[in-house]
């Protein structure tokens, strides 16, 4: 049995946070692998450098780690080829103390609770997020079209890549990562609803997991929850 879903949340040593969900595909052991060496890289890297002195050197960095994940997962399933296709989607947060720097590639995605919403700030590298993005289906239609999982993007598939990154602005709201295990299977209000609750934020990841087992969840999921306790 593997497990394709990777969740981690990471402190360097200068206390600098970066949150992160990779969930591998391709299918038996190759998903696992794929996930498992994204996240180990990425890991490393942040941990080695434990200065981000401005936004530009946070992008820069956390785009060299990706590509640096993508060489080795590709160079990987071409050397063996039981490995063939695999792959992994990958969402990372830097969190500096005013903005967010999101890395984005497939359909993992990002949310923050903001004054009492919940908002996606990461958007699907899928083929029905394009569709949906040029106005071809309606976000409803999303959720049941037959070709909602095709990836449009994914980390160690290709030699090159190309990483959407972005930085917003931030004020310690909450935060969640997670991959599409759970949201296929917990509706959008209801995640809001639990984020919203007292529970501490370990019983928050339970009642997320709890529901989307309920409603019929086979997939693995993989979530990260960043909350400020005041």
């Amino acid at each position: 049995m593997t497990n394709e879903d990777q969740a981690y949340a990471l402190t360097n040593s200068k206390g600098k946070v970066m949150l992160l969900v990779c969930d591998g595909m391709g299918g038996q052991n190759r998903g696992d692998l794929a996930s498992r060496l994204a996240t180990a890289i990425l890991s490393e890297e942040f941990k080695k450098y434990p200065k981000f002195s401005n936004k530009n050197i946070e992008r820069m960095w956390i785009r060299n780690s990706i590509k640096k994940a993508n060489t080795e997962i590709f160079s990987e399933s071409y050397k063996n080829p039981k490995y063939k296709g695999m792959g992994t989607t990958l969402t990372a947060v830097l969190i500096s103390h005013n903005h967010l720097t999101i890395a984005q590639m497939g359909d993992s995605r990002a949310y923050i609770l903001l004054d009492g919403k919940l908002e996606q700030i990461t958007e699907d590298q899928t083929y029905v997020g394009f569709l949906y993005r040029t106005g071809q289906i309606t976000k409803e239609e999303m959720l049941t079209h037959p070709k909602r999982h095709i990836l449009s993007n994914a980390l160690g598939i290709n030699p090159a890549i190309d990483v959407d990154i972005k930085t917003i602005k931030y004020a310690h709201e909450p935060l969640l990562l997670c991959s599409d295990g759970l949201y296929n299977n917990v509706s959008f209000t209801d995640m809001e609803a639990i984020l919203k609750t007292d529970e501490t934020p370990d019983q928050k990841c339970a009642s997320l997991i709890s529901l989307a087992n309920a409603n019929g969840g086979s997939d693995n999921i993989a979530i990260v929850y960043w909350e400020v306790i005041e």
